[in-house]
């Protein structure tokens, strides 16, 4: 069994140092009149945030804040055919004895960071209401996490990591919670690791696969309907233009991420205002409405600047679990052949990148608990984090669908 090590976020002087003379030395490009945010991030922000990075932003702050608020430690995993990664991580425990174990698995460009706001919400003990002691990972290569040094390192490599450190707290049965790429490997480890250890899992981006004739006859025969006339269902015409949308104007990193991660990997490696640009675009596009403060934008940022392998790390996930092949990766946010058969939970969020009729999550999933949201986006845990709790309460809690899923952890302070 590995031996767990405090951590404590203490980036060095002089990488502090040259990050200001790399801001300091910055160019910007030109950009178009009225070109708001039609060709991306636009000028006038990156100014902005970037005279803020270099004067004013307080790093040392910052960091403060996240070592008092987040206790924060290490410990090898053992990778079948990567050997031994070196693993950061959140570990907030509750009051609440009989706690819930929950794993909350980030996505890109997300990081633990994204957990900020949800743990100590989840982890407050009450006899009211479930609470969980919260395990928030850095997926290996993000963050302070070590990064995979070979090739091939796939969903099922994330998902072995993920359930072993589980393990390794002494959580032999608990629950997961995930978007974006938490939501893909969450649901590989209901396949590889449920029921035995994984108990249910929770997901604020749902996915979905287009129903087939055999599999879902009726849900079939709906769409079907709907695309010979589509206003007459307005609202699920809406999704599917949302979504169609950020298919075709919103998702080109996704094909540069997913098929030559490296060639993109030396500007973020070398440039932070490259870096913020190519993260924040994505923060404000793919939130709802949600106000960015810019020391949040800029602690978000720093934090994969600083990362123990460098920003390029992170974004080589897509490639190594897409196969360098963007349509492959597509597929993934559908729904795979295999079987997910442990308690599922959805909350929707109408901010979404991605909007599909509800019956399109139904193959292969157990769903027992589905809410839709009014406001949220695809950073749902950071943005509305409440509500996420609130699901989560409620989908675990006395009455809820998944009520006493992890043997003798109710959740409830007695």
């Amino acid at each position: 069994m590995s031996v767990e090590s405090p951590f404590i976020i203490s980036i060095p002087q002089e990488s502090l140092s040259l990050l200001q003379q790399k801001l300091r030395l910055a160019s910007f490009p030109d950009e178009l009149d009225d070109a708001g945010w039609d060709y991306g991030a636009p000028l006038t922000d990156i100014r902005r945030l970037v005279a803020r990075w270099s004067n004013g932003y307080d790093w040392r702050y910052h960091e403060a804040q996240l070592n008092t608020e987040l206790p924060q430690f290490t410990r090898a995993i053992d990778v079948g055919g990567h050997g031994a990664l070196n693993v950061h991580y959140v570990h907030k425990k509750s009051d609440a004895e009989y706690a819930i174990p929950l794993l909350f698995v980030h996505g890109w460009p997300g990081s633990f960071f994204e957990a900020r706001k949800l743990v100590p919400l989840l982890t407050r003990g009450s006899p009211d209401h479930p609470s969980f002691h919260v395990v928030a990972i850095s997926l290996p290569g993000f963050g302070f996490s070590e990064a995979p040094r070979k090739k091939g390192f796939n969903l099922d490599q994330y998902a072995e990591v993920c359930n072993k450190l589980m393990l390794s707290l002494g959580y032999n049965e608990y629950v997961t919670q995930g978007g974006d790429w938490g939501f893909i490997i969450t649901r590989r480890m209901a396949h590889l690791y449920g029921p035995k250890y994984v108990k249910a899992w929770h997901t604020n981006f749902p996915g979905g696969t287009f129903p087939s004739l055999l599999g879902q006859p009726l849900s079939f025969l709906t769409m079907l309907f709907h695309f010979l006339f589509p206003s007459f269902n307005p609202q699920m015409q809406a999704g599917f233009d949302k979504t169609q949308k950020f298919i075709q104007s919103g998702s080109g990193y996704n094909a540069i991420q997913s098929t030559k991660p490296q060639t993109l990997g030396y500007s973020m490696a070398d440039s932070p205002v490259g870096l913020l640009a190519w993260i924040y675009e994505k923060l404000v596009v793919c939130a709802d409405g949600y106000a960015w403060d810019d020391d949040e934008v800029l602690t978000w940022i720093s934090i994969y600047w600083f990362s123990r392998a460098g920003p390029t790390a992170a974004a080589r996930i897509y490639y190594e679990v897409g196969g360098g092949n963007t349509q492959k990766l597509g597929e993934l946010m559908g729904t795979p052949e295999y079987t997910a058969s442990i308690p599922h939970g959805i909350s929707r969020f109408p901010g979404e990148v991605a909007i599909l009729p509800k019956s399109w999550a139904k193959s292969n999933r157990k769903i027992v608990f589905d809410r839709e949201h009014e406001r949220g986006g695809h950073f749902a845990a950071y943005e509305r984090p409440v509500d996420v709790c609130g699901d989560l309460r409620d989908m675990f809690g006395r009455g809820g669908p998944a009520f006493g899923v992890v043997k003798g952890r109710d959740g409830y302070n007695s």
